[in-house]
């Protein structure tokens, strides 16, 4: 099926949204470069278009999120051809993390039926075509810890995603600087 796109300007940075019929089908997280957004969907075979009425409800949505609204995007249809059955179960249980709210690899692949199964949950993630509507950021280490990131930015992307949606990763700061020493 044809994958149609746009890139759009946000508080964060240009992102690239891909859809399909069915539903979002790519989304590229912010980068600086618009040109350079238009080329990687252009080379995944995406042809430039004018969003239709749904999309274009969705790319409000995704600046309202940049923006530091909050916004969910369980309810986006997304378009997930050829994606395997045990990636599918990984990004439905992703979805339902309501916004601010993470847990481990590990619960996560339990949650979706493959529990012992945190490692292959990390690499599913990391193939994630539509970050952000498949909240993949919101994932972490064990320990809370806050683990790898594919996209642009890696690890300091998802601190900064997080930390839009009031999640804080790391240790607590010390308390002798809450009395200014």
């Amino acid at each position: 099926m044809a994958v149609s796109c746009c890139v759009f300007d946000t508080a964060i940075g240009w992102i690239g949204l891909g859809w399909t019929e069915r539903g979002i089908a790519r989304l590229l997280l912010p980068q600086r470069d618009r040109d350079a957004m238009e080329r990687k969907l252009a080379a995944a075979g995406a042809a430039p278009a004018i969003p239709p009425e749904w999309v274009a409800g969705v790319i409000e949505r995704l600046r309202r999120y940049a923006a530091g609204d909050v916004v969910t995007f369980d309810d986006i249809p997304v378009d997930l051809a050829g994606v395997d059955d045990f990636r599918l179960a990984i990004y439905d249980a992703a979805r339902e993390l309501g916004f601010g709210v993470t847990t481990t690899y590990g619960a996560l692949a339990a949650t979706a039926g493959h529990p012992g199964l945190a490692r292959e949950t990390g690499a599913a993630l990391g193939q994630n075509p539509v970050p952000i509507i498949v909240p993949c950021h919101r994932i972490l280490a064990a320990g809370n810890k806050i683990g790898g990131f594919s996209a642009p930015g890696g690890s300091a992307t998802k601190e900064k995603l997080l930390a839009m949606e009031g999640v804080r990763v790391g240790p607590p700061p010390a308390a002798q600087a809450s009395f200014g020493f």
